[in-house]
């Protein structure tokens, strides 16, 4: 006959002692095995089908294996960025679910152009996690008559071109505006809102060129010609047709003009939920030792040589140095200079 456990008061005693020890654990730290229970969101600050859409899909179909969720992107274009980050800022809960995704070059310098309002920057929100590192070029159609940097920009020097860029203020635009400043040459520089809408605009030919992040052109080596990039050397010159950096062509000491793709958290939710975060950054780490990001990566036709993790000291770093960039830079950014 099977004996049925009949509680002592002791009994009752240790069970009431143990919950109760339990219930006064940290929320962080009483849920932190069980994280991420439910999925994650990401709040793009661009439009879908861009440069940052792309890295950001083909991160997450790998770090998913990890983490063991699924992701939900919505996309906040407008305001050359400024508007997803204030979406982000106002609507995301400081619980480590909702993330931030974004391009940190033209994103910061915007914020060095024209502070935000309702948040602070930096301070109240933190890039933790970069996934590449792409240089800025200067390209045109494959059919234009400008085959070199030189050819274009002696152009310059008779009239003012026109420069297509996805926003005003972008590492490439930095490039080209202290590139005309070096060499005299006349450039009128054109947002377009967006990577694609760039390369359309000189595809059409109503842009003498574009400025833009490397990576996405050189995949379209057949309709594009890339004829300089901003860079202290060209790690994928059989995609670039060997371009030369404008340091070396033109003895300027620009300093690396990239563009870095990086998701972000509030700074808050960092501080609040470590176990969290802890969570997120040993599982995103794995991702880039991982043989099917590579994989994914070269089969989207981006250039591997650009994929780069960066944690939270990297991202520091970048944004203190795309912010003095920019404060040197400003006038011309702002159209003062």
């Amino acid at each position: 006959m099977t004996k049925l456990w009949n509680p002592s008061r002791r009994d009752f005693v240790q069970g009431a002692a143990a919950t109760a020890a339990f219930s006064a654990l940290p929320a962080s730290s009483a849920l932190a095995a069980k994280f991420p229970s439910q999925n994650l969101s990401v709040m793009v600050a661009t439009r879908e089908g861009g440069g940052a859409d792309r890295n950001l899909r083909l991160f997450w179909g790998v770090w998913k294996k990890y983490l063991k969720t699924q992701m939900e992107p919505a996309f906040y274009p407008g305001a050359a960025g400024r508007v997803g980050y204030v979406k982000y800022m106002g609507l995301a809960k400081p619980d480590c679910y909702t993330h931030l995704f974004g391009n940190m070059g033209p994103e910061v310098l915007n914020w060095v152009v024209k502070p935000p309002t309702t948040f602070k920057f930096p301070g109240d929100y933190k890039y933790w996690l970069r996934v590449d590192s792409d240089p800025s070029c200067i390209f045109v159609d494959i059919k234009s008559k400008f085959k070199t940097i030189d050819d274009l920009i002696a152009e310059g020097k008779k009239r003012t071109l026109k420069v297509a860029a996805s926003r005003i203020a972008h590492p490439a635009v930095v490039g080209m505006l202290a590139l005309a400043k070096k060499t005299g040459a006349k450039v009128n520089i054109i947002p377009l809102s967006g990577g694609k809408n760039t390369r359309a605009g000189v595809k059409s030919g109503e842009m003498d060129c574009g400025a833009l992040p490397t990576g996405g052109i050189a995949r379209k080596k057949k309709a594009f010609r890339i004829l300089c990039l901003f860079d202290d050397s060209n790690k994928i010159p059989e995609q670039t047709r060997n371009a030369p950096t404008v340091n070396a062509q033109f003895g300027m000491k620009l300093p690396p003009l990239v563009s870095a793709r990086a998701f972000a958290l509030k700074t808050e939710a960092i501080n609040k939920y470590p176990d969290r975060f802890k969570v997120l950054q040993e599982t995103a780490k794995q991702v880039f030792t991982d043989p099917d990001f590579k994989k994914a990566v070269i089969k989207a036709k981006a250039p591997w040589p650009f994929i780069h993790y960066g944690g939270p000291e990297e991202c520091e770093a970048y944004v203190k140095n795309i912010i003095a960039v920019g404060n040197e830079f400003k006038g011309l950014l702002s159209g003062k200079n």
